[in-house]
Parts: structure tokens; C-alpha cells; sequence
């Protein structure tokens, strides 16, 4: 077990308001007049460092700093020997861990098992000089216990939320009878299994475990959450900063239930299980925001796995440089942006941030004497200042007839969510030709290969030529965390691989990440983009033809002052704002022919 540097004597009681004063007072955190003030009001049944943090008092030595429940936690685990641990809820086995200790004693203990291995334990606790639960539970647990000081805070709230999904999940599984694992050995039984009349979405374990999926998932700030069916369980995962974590397992009998519960709040039909669906709830965070999901079903061989996107409002709401357009990159954007007609192309991979871009954009464009048109597919965020459509395979409503029906609509500009063939792009062509302002994505790598890729669509270069505006190109960087990445001197070989033949001076230093509590030990935190922008100078349409040389056409780009996506990462690098590693993961190499 943890041995702290405090006697055995001093180990066995809680935490006392007075005694904490009088250390704290001891330490010159806390000025004596202040806390003989706060020992005079009525006692409080609340854990004493909440007590003290929500006094809001400033230390007497530094003004400036504030006594904070973290800075409280640091300073008693320094005083108390034991580690201070922030619970990362996404590093949790909840099913595990709220089997080890039942709920009843772990609150009344307030304690949350953490970490469990074949030899040891890990376990939180608000009250480090306090043992008698860990002497009860060690010969039960048959393992070592090791105690680590949590925030009482994260500590009640988690206690509650784990062992109340727990026991729903566990409810919700035994009210449908839940198979053993290895009892369902395939398909046809699975099949019957989603069919059986036992799977009602709307009992309140199901209701509850949506309820706090969708919670939990606002709260860890993820772009997505996937919902996948297994033979044996169901997997639940958020993607944070474009990577997946997996958060929580359902067994096998309680996946179709949520599945069919997010359908219902996604206006899907819950009886269609062999064809995709797409729907969207509107629902707000635990803080009151409103938050919009796009729901998204597809057919697997174990069941229907569910897709549902998060969009935050607030993004539309950031200005270029909140996104990451460089200060040169901004102006020469808001200059094609402002022209009166003509093509605008962002390109990129999925999940590169055009959504993004183009719907920033609009945001600004979309004054009241505009009239912005969108079609899409589908509506990725419903926005009241544009007029939004979507496409409708199913009655022959593509890209192509959308675009045709919204030039009837006296509309100023539009925006075509892909142009995916040559119909798309000689409608939008049609559109820029007679006065419209066009935005629209392509998936190309690079911006100069748009041109390119609509000559090989079929468009004819002197269209091109006529209504391309200019490209970006884009991608998303993870950031580096603000509050851990550390100072290095660069690596040049790393440098080099990340510049090529680019001339960008090497720095003399650089950061990478490093890990701490609010990233969840992972160095980054959040994302921002990096920017290729080519506007088609007179020079570049001179090039554009039935031959068209791309590599010609690039090096004409980078006369013209076009900074490539990994050039643009390596700007975002010496800024400090990301890591070499994670500029060479996100970008294709610069060409310079």
C-alpha cells in the first residue's frame, strides 16, 4: 500500500475545515484575518477544500494567483504525500471498476477505483489521511491498494454518473434477457435478436444511457461519436482531435436499444434496419448552448452502427485568423470572397475542415441585402440566414438539378456541397457566367490539382478560365496543448523532411508536446488549420488548357506567392502552435517543380 510521509496517528480521520485553515494559514497561502472569518459561519456539509476554494481568496504573497481547487489539490498532496491524479473519464473501464466496489460503499467512502491489474489497484480519494475503507477492502480486493488524491468535485460527480450508467446498462441488459458471451454465434441469431419485441428504446436505462452518452461526449469535446456493433458486445467511441478513443461497452443485447432510441431522436425509422438513413437532433449541452448532431446509420454484420457528428454553432461565429489563415492568407482570401461572380474551390480529404471553411465563410457573406443558397448533401448545420436544400437521390434531386433549381430563386451566391461530375460543374460554370458567386469542395491533395481535375471532368478550359476565381486547399493540425508543450531545440533532419526543398529557415527553437492534466496527457489540445491559397493570377489561366502541365501550373502558383499545406504547418510550428510530427501526419509533401 501508498506509504505517506504523515503518521499513522495523524492517517486516521477526515479532513477538517479548521485544521486545513490553520495549514494553510501556516504555509502564507491564506491570510489568518480571512480564515477566522470563514471559521465563524454556520458548519457546511460539503467537503472542506470546495469550501475554501469557493471563497475565491487570492494568495497574500501573489495577488494576482488565485487559491483554486487545483492549486488547493497541489498543495495538499505535496503536504500529504500522496499523488494528486485528475480523472480522465475516456482512461476509465467504467464496467470494470464499478464491479470492484459496490456503489453504496463508494459513496459513503467517496472513493472511485481508477486503474485495476492482476496486482494492483488504483484508488481515488478526496480524504488522504483517512484508511479505514482501504483496510476493509484489502482483503476483499486481494490486490495492492494504491491511493491517489482526487479533485471532491470530479470525485462525487463521477461516482454518481459511472455507477448510475452501470446499473442501467446492467438493468437494461437483464430486462432483455442478455445472452452469455459466445452464446450468439451468428448472424441469423443477431438478426433475430434486433427483431425480438424486447427491445423497446424508451424504458428509462436506455433513455439514461443516451442521455449520458451525449453528455459525455459535449463534455470531451468530440467532433463524433461511433456506436459499432460486435458479435459479443458494442463499442462506443469519441473522435477528439480527429483521433478515436474508445469511452464505454454495452453487451450485445443492449446495443440495439440505444441504437434505436438515437433513431427515434433522429426522426429515423426505427423498423428500416437494412438500408443507411441520415437524420439530425437538435439538443443543448449541459451548459445551455444548443448543439446539433447529424445521425448517421448504416447496416453492418452485427447490427446497425451509428455515426452522429457534433456540430458546435459557435465555430461559424470565428474570424479567419481564429481559424488559422495566416496574415497572409486572410486578405487574399476576403479578396476572392468579395467578388461579385465567379467559382471559388476548397479542397481537401474528408474531415479536413471545408465544412468549416465554406460555412465561416457564408456566415459573413450572408448579410440582409444577400441572398445565400446552399445545396447539400446532406445539410450539415441548418443556419437561419441561408436558404438551405438538400439533396434527394430517391426523387432524382442531385447536385446538378439543385443547382438549376436555385438559379431560379434570384439567389446572389450559392454554394454546391460537391461538384462530383461534369453535370455539377457545368451548372455551377453557368451559375458563375451569369452573375453568381459560386462556392463549392473538391478532393483533390493540393490546390493547383483543382484545375486539373475539372479539365479531366470534362470542363472546357476556357470555362476554366473564365469563372475559377482561385483554390484552397486545406487540412486540419492537432495544437499543440497550451498549458504543457515544452521548449526543444529542432531536429534538422526532421526540419528538412518537413520543408524539402521549400526555403523556410530552420528556428532556434521549436515546441512539442508533453502531456499534463487538461490534455489528458496526450500534448495537444484542439485543432486549426493550415492553408493553401491560389488565386488564378492572369499568368495561371495562360497555362490553362487541353495539356495542361500541373507541375508547370504549381510552380507558377509559388511565383505567385502560394505557400504549400506543409510549408504552411511549418509556419504553424515556429509559431509554436503545433509539432513537426504532426504537420508530417497531416500534409503531403511540398512539391517545388
Amino acid at each position: 500500500m501508498n506509504k505517506s510521509a504523515t503518521p499513522t496517528s495523524a492517517r486516521d480521520h477526515r479532513l477538517d475545515l479548521g485544521e486545513l485553515l490553520d495549514a494553510l494559514v501556516a504555509d502564507g497561502l491564506v491570510d489568518a484575518s480571512a480564515a477566522q472569518a470563514l471559521r465563524q459561519q454556520p458548519p457546511q456539509r460539503r467537503h472542506p477544500l470546495q469550501i475554501i476554494a469557493e471563497c475565491d481568496w487570492t494568495l497574500p504573497a501573489e495577488p494576482s494567483l488565485r487559491l483554486t481547487l487545483d492549486r488547493l489539490m497541489s498543495w495538499l498532496s505535496e503536504r500529504s504525500g500522496l499523488p494528486w491524479q485528475r480523472i480522465d473519464p475516456l482512461s476509465l473501464d467504467v464496467a470494470r471498476i464499478t464491479q470492484l466496489v459496490p456503489y453504496a460503499y463508494a459513496a459513503r467512502a467517496r472513493i472511485l477505483p481508477l486503474k485495476v491489474s492482476a496486482t494492483e489497484v488504483v484508488i481515488a480519494t478526496a480524504e488522504p489521511y483517512w484508511q479505514e475503507w482501504e483496510r476493509e477492502l484489502a482483503p476483499l480486493l486481494k490486490r495492492e491498494i494504491k491511493r491517489v488524491l482526487a479533485n471532491p468535485t470530479e470525485l462525487d460527480r463521477y461516482i454518481v454518473e459511472f455507477y448510475a450508467l452501470a446499473r442501467s446498462v446492467k438493468a437494461s441488459a437483464d430486462e432483455r434477457g442478455r445472452l452469455a458471451p459466445g452464446s450468439v454465434q451468428n448472424l441469423e441469431q443477431l438478426t433475430e435478436l434486433g427483431r425480438s419485441g424486447k427491445l423497446t428504446a424508451d424504458d428509462q436505462h436506455v433513455v439514461g444511457i443516451v442521455d449520458w452518452l451525449l453528455q459525455y461526449a459535449f463534455e470531451q469535446r468530440a467532433s463524433d461519436i461511433h456506436l459499432e456493433p460486435r458479435r459479443e458486445r458494442g463499442n462506443i467511441r469519441f473522435r477528439i482531435d480527429g483521433v478515436l478513443h474508445e469511452v464505454y461497452q454495452v453487451p450485445a443485447s443492449v446495443m440495439p436499444a440505444v441504437t434505436s432510441r438515437l433513431k427515434i431522436l433522429g426522426r429515423l425509422d426505427v423498423a428500416e434496419k437494412r438500408k443507411p438513413q441520415d437524420g439530425r437532433i437538435k439538443t443543448r449541452a449541459p451548459g445551455g448552448k444548443e448543439i446539433e448532431l447529424r445521425v448517421s446509420s448504416l447496416p453492418t454484420a452485427f447490427g446497425e452502427k451509428i455515426v452522429m457528428r457534433i456540430f458546435d454553432p459557435e465555430v461559424l461565429l470565428r474570424d479567419f485568423s481564429q481559424l488559422g489563415f495566416s496574415s497572409e492568407d486572410a486578405p487574399r482570401w476576403q479578396q476572392m470572397i468579395r467578388q461579385p461572380h465567379g467559382i471559388i474551390l476548397v479542397t481537401g480529404p474528408t474531415g479536413s475542415g471545408k465544412t468549416t471553411t465554406l460555412y465561416s465563410t457564408l456566415r459573413q457573406l450572408a448579410t440582409p441585402e444577400v441572398n445565400v443558397c446552399t445545396i447539400e448533401d446532406p445539410i450539415e448545420l441548418v443556419e437561419p440566414s441561408f436558404n438551405q436544400m438538400q439533396v434527394h437521390a430517391a426523387i432524382d434531386l442531385g447536385f446538378a438539378a439543385g443547382v438549376r433549381a436555385l438559379l431560379r430563386q434570384d439567389p446572389d451566391i450559392i454554394m454546391v456541397g460537391e461538384i462530383r461530375d461534369l453535370e455539377t460543374a457545368e451548372n455551377a460554370i453557368q451559375a458563375a457566367l451569369t452573375g453568381h458567386l459560386v462556392l463549392s469542395t473538391l478532393h483533390t491533395n493540393d490546390a493547383p490539382s483543382a484545375v486539373t481535375r475539372l479539365l479531366e471532368l470534362g470542363v472546357a478550359p476556357y470555362l476554366v478560365k473564365a469563372t475559377l476565381l482561385g483554390v484552397l486547399a486545406q487540412r486540419l493540425v492537432r495544437q499543440l496543448c497550451p498549458h504543457c508543450k515544452k521548449p526543444v531545440a529542432p531536429n534538422a533532419t526532421q526540419w528538412s523532411e518537413l520543408t524539402g526543398r521549400w526555403p523556410l529557415a530552420l528556428p532556434a527553437q521549436i515546441h512539442e508536446p508533453a502531456g499534463c492534466l487538461e490534455c489528458r496527457e496526450t500534448g495537444y489540445l484542439g485543432r486549426c488549420g493550415i492553408y493553401e491559397i491560389m488565386p488564378l493570377s492572369p499568368g495561371i489561366k495562360a497555362m490553362i488548357g487541353n495539356d495542361t502541365d500541373l507541375g508547370a501550373l504549381r510552380a507558377a502558383a509559388f511565383r505567385d506567392g502560394m505557400t504549400p499545406l506543409r510549408i504552411a504547418g511549418g509556419q504553424q510550428v515556429i509559431a509554436g502552435n503545433t509539432s513537426i510530427a504532426e504537420v508530417l501526419r497531416s500534409s503531403p509533401e511540398p512539391q517545388t517543380e
